[in-house]
């Protein structure tokens, strides 16, 4: 059993899976109904209405709806879109037991304490029948998925069979006539039930708590107080019991038939979840929790998961894993399917079955290593106890008929993995973890003594990779020793690239790319589990999740290609196609837009051609490319993609294209992005749109000083008349100062009455009218006429004999070979 998710809460009563999206809901015996995500691992909603526990559950197959049942006697129909409870349904006199809405009609059947069974019209809100007939608590009752039946298991020791094919005749059928008398509970006065029991199955010895039907065949699984498994089988006339599973040693909780294979799952009070092989009524499988009692069990419509519901959560697993067998060289792919070997030609297409397999293992082939120089196969199939593996070594035969192939004879030993190391022969990891060689005649050559090592994998010839709990180990196998090691938990496949120059070391959440020498190059961790991989012709690495297909690059920049509905498993890559298997072993080619990773790719490796090229023609854009080349130093790049202003006016500053910058400050026009402009312009010495930055921002200080430094005089003298004119007093004063217009400056001093100033200004610079003028207004009693300090200099700035119309000399700075190219 392949546990797939777990959940902690409190007891699981009912549990539904949604028939197309990864999520499965749980009703909880507190009164609260969750809904999980199982792929991702995560809660995405909680509907909490109920008072009391929540035992029936159930998704509708196309509405955005479910349906549950509890212990308040209520049924309630949720839109889960809408995250709300669009109505109850009320009518039972005891806790309801299960829920279910029909596959087709707008009905939801509901099972009862109160002994009844009832049909529900969930569109006209209204119980449309009521089923009666059982002398204790209905436990279960389930539509038939196909016909007109419902199948119902009671604590009076029955499971019955009700025909309800007068119920749809008479609601469903077009022009039928509403007949005017009507009994209470549905029956007419004169005339046929709507609903009647067809048969009564009895052979279990206590109360039955599930009741089943066969998703295709006219069978009936119940599970019981009696721990017991029974099956039945029923045709038009009668029932009959046909056997009886035994092994439980609790009251079975829940059983149901597994959609695609003669299997039964049942789970109990006994903490087990027991799988049960119909034809032979034996045990196959048995799953057992420590502490927590089973009661409930739900199979996905139309994929192998499976969910229980125990006392502290649920799980959702499957029964065995689906990941096909697979080898690939050149362009040749071979994988098992259905108990042949096929090859699948990359180029033609052509897929065919090469030869038969020899049957024998109850397992799926687990892993598959290919020799092309013999062309034979090693096909190795893990047991459920790991000791009892084997694996087969075959010949694949020249030629073969893809109608009917051979079956040549393989050789089985036992061994937990075999894998290819030379033309001719081939590395055994047995049960006892030593390493055997071997020939072709399957007769082992030499024994290798190894460090520890639970799993070997392929590594060219002459090595293998060994793996233990903790690392991977490079070993020759010709010098009997180590070449290196890396550390790196649990690694569960390795993909070499195509001239072996890199290796892939998958685990369940990570991914550790290496060198020839098994030196680390990366590591990526995902959080969502990764399935498989392969390098493509460029050399980067194209993996699968469980819902999306990414890359790497050996300098550890990775991210999303594209998402997936299912998970698949990557054979091949080539220009934009991802050839894959799926889980049902069907080959298929998915596109892909490598566009990013090769642009990603390409500036690495410092192939600016090409990164051009790709700028120009390709549709690259979005937050995450620009925040790339930006941390990669190399805003130039980003700049000629970007559109959005606010981010191009960072790049071009980033890069010193003050031209770009001044085109988007203009079409932004914000004071802080003026600010930022001057400041870079100033130190690039461009003062025009320095000027312009200062004028936009009306920073007169600034701007004056600048009309100074560039020896600007007919705008210094604007400066001062804007000076005067917004009664800045310093600043017309300062402007005065550099202009050295000394009789403004006695002006300006007069009119802000510092007049001992304004007198000294005059005299020390010789306007002798203006002076004398001053000095009559002091009045000599109360105001001392200042002393003149007889060694007084005149003080001119001296006129600017060049003045700078055209920007200062800028710096040379060798351009970018993108700013030359773009530009």
């Amino acid at each position: 059993m392949l546990t797939k998710f777990e959940t902690k809460s409190a007891r699981v009563k009912g549990l539904s899976f949604h028939p197309k999206r990864p999520w499965v809901l749980a009703s909880l015996h507190n009164g609260v109904i969750q809904l999980w995500d199982y792929r991702m691992c995560t809660l995405i909603d909680k509907f909490d209405e109920h008072d009391g526990p929540v035992r029936g559950i159930d998704f509708h197959k196309q509405q955005p709806l479910f349906v549950s049942g509890g212990d308040d006697y209520k049924i309630k129909v949720w839109n889960y879109k809408l995250r709300r409870c669009l109505f109850t349904l009320l009518g039972h006199l005891d806790y309801i037991r299960t829920t279910f809405f029909h596959h087709e009609y707008p009905w939801i059947l509901s099972a009862s304490d109160d002994q009844t069974i009832r049909i529900w019209n969930w569109q006209s809100r209204t119980c449309v029948c009521v089923l009666t007939g059982h002398n204790h608590y209905v436990m279960c009752a389930q539509f038939h998925p196909s016909e007109d039946l419902v199948v119902s298991a009671s604590l009076d020791q029955t499971v019955r069979v009700w025909d309800i094919s007068g119920l749809r005749k008479k609601n469903l059928s077009p022009g039928a006539v509403e007949t005017e008398v009507r009994g209470i509970s549905g029956v007419d006065l004169f005339g046929a039930s709507d609903a009647v029991v067809k048969h009564v199955l009895e052979g279990h010895d206590r109360g039955v708590n599930w009741a089943a039907f066969h998703p295709s065949m006219p069978l009936i699984v119940s599970g019981a107080d009696d721990r017991q498994v029974k099956i039945w089988r029923m045709n038009e006339s009668k029932a009959w019991e046909l056997d009886t599973c035994r092994g439980h040693y609790n009251n079975v909780s829940c059983a149901v038939f597994h959609p695609r294979q003669e299997l039964i799952l049942s789970n109990s009070e006994d903490k087990s979840i027991r799988v049960w092989d119909m034809s032979k009524r034996t045990g196959v499988q048995t799953f057992r929790r420590d502490h927590d009692r089973f009661w409930v069990l739900g199979a996905h419509p139309n994929l192998n998961l499976f969910a229980a519901g125990h006392d502290s959560g649920m799980i959702v697993f499957k029964l065995e894993r689906e990941r096909p067998a697979y080898a690939v060289h050149g362009n040749m792919l071979y994988y098992v399917k259905d108990r042949f070997l096929r090859q699948l030609d990359f180029n033609s297409s052509k897929d065919t079955a090469v030869m038969q397999l020899r049957s024998g293992s109850k397992f799926p082939v687990f892993s598959m290593s290919y020799n092309p120089a013999e062309n034979a196969v090693l096909l190795c199939t893990r047991a459920t106890n790991l000791e009892n593996s084997t694996y087969d070594l075959y010949s694949i035969p020249k030629e073969s008929d893809s109608q009917n192939p051979d079956a040549p004879e393989g050789k089985r030993s036992s061994g937990l993995t075999a894998v290819w190391v030379a033309r001719n022969r081939f590395a055994v990891l047995d049960r006892m973890h030593s390493l055997l060689i071997k020939n072709l005649k399957n007769e082992i050559v030499k024994k290798v003594q190894v460090p520890s090592c639970e799993e070997i994998f392929y590594a060219g010839t002459g090595s293998l990779l060994l793996r233990d709990a903790d690392g991977v180990t490079l070993f020759d196998v010709q010098q009997k020793r180590s070449l290196a090691t890396v550390k790196i938990a649990k690694v569960k496949y390795v993909v070499w690239s195509a001239d072996t120059s890199h290796v892939a070391l998958l685990a369940k959440h990570a991914i550790m790319i290496c060198n020839r020498k098994l030196e680390s190059l990366c590591n990526i961790h995902e959080n969502i589990r990764v399935k498989s991989g392969a390098w493509d012709e460029s050399g980067v690495f194209i993996y699968t999740t469980s819902n999306h297909i990414k890359y790497a690059l050996t300098s550890g920049d990775h991210g999303i290609i594209r998402t997936l509905d299912l998970p698949i498993y990557v054979t091949r890559v080539r220009g934009n196609s991802v050839y894959c298997l799926d889980r049902e072993c069907r080959p298929r080619v998915l596109t892909i837009d490598p566009t990013e990773y090769r642009f990603k790719l390409a500036l690495v490796n410092r192939k600016y051609d090409e990164v051009l090229h790709m700028v120009r023609n390709a549709k690259l854009v979005g937050q995450s490319i620009i925040a790339y080349l930006q941390k990669k130093g190399y805003p130039e790049v980003a700049l000629h993609f970007v559109k959005d202003e606010k981010t191009r006016f960072s790049l071009a500053l980033e890069c010193g294209n003050i031209e770009v910058a001044l085109e988007a400050a203009k079409a932004l026009d914000e004071r802080s992005c003026w600010e930022r402009l001057g400041e870079a312009a100033l130190l690039q010495g461009h003062h025009q749109v320095v000027e312009m930055c200062y004028q936009r921002t009306k920073n007169f200080d600034k701007l004056t000083f600048l009309y100074l430094i560039t020896g600007n005089l007919a705008k210094l003298r604007k400066m001062m008349k804007i000076a005067e004119i917004r009664k800045d007093m310093s600043g017309h004063y300062q402007a005065a100062l550099y202009l050295g217009d000394v009789s403004e400056r006695v002006r300006i001093l007069k009119n802000c009455g510092q007049k001992s100033l304004a007198y000294l200004t005059a005299a020390t610079h010789g306007l002798d009218e203006e002076a004398e003028a001053l000095k009559e207004t002091f009045d000599p009693e109360k105001e001392t006429v200042p002393e003149v300090d007889p060694n007084a200099q005149l003080l001119q700035p001296p006129p600017p004999i060049n003045p700078l119309d055209t920007n200062w000399p800028l710096l040379t700075v060798s351009k970018g070979f993108f700013e030359g190219a773009i530009a």
